[in-house]
């Protein structure tokens, strides 16, 4: 599974005052070859170390890069890859995301696996090494599929992946493909029980006649094994392609969303959602926009933002009404008509939607930029950041 991070280089020798993340040095956001890529956000904090990683829709390496290292002493691990030194399209990367307190990062690629990475805990010797992360946990998610009443095949590919806050000693985690959401619990078990009076040390049943004294079952140390077993399947709710999900701030309910709708789920039920955002028109050749992505409030359980293809941004409340056809806030930046050109519409297009940790200030993704927003200001972003080099919009149009 290979995968390339090389998002915003944070320091954390100064901060951003909105997002709370170092802003000293920004770096590019492209593939390799210098090309675009519409990417998506993810934030990860540690103990005085933050990273935002970016998805990228290319096959590299793996480097999580620990921010209070020179760039020549940051190390990338490479003991997850297989023996082979090229990578198959199933082993594209094609979301990650870290867990509410960093420890662990999850990536899906387009196999349907979904990888666990557990951050290296510090030593003694190496007390301020705290980017490395190795491999925790492995499992297949997803398997491909075919809608035999469409005659539709289904791919495997994880599209998304978001943690449930950690309430006891196990991990919780939605993955999602293109049709079904699933709930995975990820746990560790270190101890086997053994000296069952009605089973062999083999676990062969034993003939209850030959059994003359009773045991009690005692727990024995075993070599550490992490389990990912599916707790809900969450299917058959989306006519489209499922593009993001969002576990809500009650921790009971979730959304899913996909080009032209939004359902709210809740956690313990899995044959029924309600649907609060429906863009779809009644004649499909009136479609002009579609959403790109869906984010819940940190805060505020009833509120939740989605982005669309057009580059605009509505803030919606669940208390006004069932269905959300109806924006509280929407969030648009005017056009300069004098830089207007073929590619306008395209990369104004919003790939990821975050919200900040305050939810106070939005952050969105376009081809070329990123921009914060404030909740209280519609007109215009507070801070753009420029995420490829000045000329490749003249490269693009030279190229038509």
């Amino acid at each position: 599974m290979l995968l390339s991070l090389p998002a915003l280089h944070l320091q954390t020798s100064e901060y951003h005052p909105l997002f709370q993340l170092p802003h000293r040095r920004l770096g590019p956001w492209c593939s390799p070859t210098g090309s675009p890529a519409p990417l998506s956000c993810e934030t990860g904090c540690g103990e005085g170390s933050w990273i935002l990683v970016c998805r990228l829709l290319v096959p590299t390496q793996v480097s999580l890069l620990s921010m209070e290292e020179d760039i020549d002493t940051r190390k990338i691990n490479n003991s997850f890859l297989r023996d082979h030194s090229y990578a198959t399209e199933a082993d594209i990367i094609s979301t990650v995301e870290f867990n509410h307190t960093g420890e662990l990062l999850a990536t899906g690629d387009k196999g349907g696996r979904v990888v666990i990475f557990q951050r290296e805990q510090e030593s003694k010797n190496q007390v301020h090494r705290r980017g490395e992360y190795n491999v925790y946990s492995t499992f297949q998610s997803h398997e491909p599929e075919f809608d035999y009443l469409k005659s539709l095949e289904i791919e495997e590919k994880i599209n998304k992946i978001r943690w449930l806050p950690q309430q006891n000693a196990a991990y919780f985690l939605l993955s999602t493909n293109d049709k079904t959401v699933k709930l995975w619990k990820v746990s560790e078990r270190d101890k086997r029980p053994e000296g069952y009076n009605l089973k062999d040390e083999e676990g062969r049943l034993r003939d209850p006649a030959t059994i003359t004294t009773l045991r009690v079952p005692v727990l024995r140390p075993m070599d550490l094994m992490v389990e990912a077993t599916p707790r809900r399947v969450f299917a058959n709710a989306h006519t489209y392609h499922i593009n993001s999900i969002s576990v809500n701030s009650d921790y009971e309910t979730y959304m899913s969303a996909d080009d032209l709708r939004i359902n709210l789920w809740n956690f313990e039920i899995t044959n029924q959602s309600f649907n609060i955002v429906d863009i779809k028109p009644a004649n499909m050749e009136e479609l002009t926009e579609v959403i790109t992505a869906a984010e819940f409030h940190p805060h505020h359980c009833n509120t939740f933002v989605y982005s669309s293809s057009k580059g605009t941004i509505r803030l919606c409340d669940m208390r006004a009404s069932a269905l959300c056809d109806r924006h509280t806030k929407f969030f648009e930046e005017p056009e300069d008509p004098s830089n207007r050109s073929f590619f306008s519409e395209i990369i104004s297009s919003i790939s990821d939607v975050k919200f900040s940790h305050s939810g106070r200030y939005i952050m969105t993704r376009d081809y070329l930029t990123v921009k914060v927003w404030d909740l209280n200001m519609e007109n215009r972003p507070i801070e753009t950041y420029q995420c490829h080099h000045d000329g490749l919009l003249q490269q693009l149009l030279q190229d038509v």
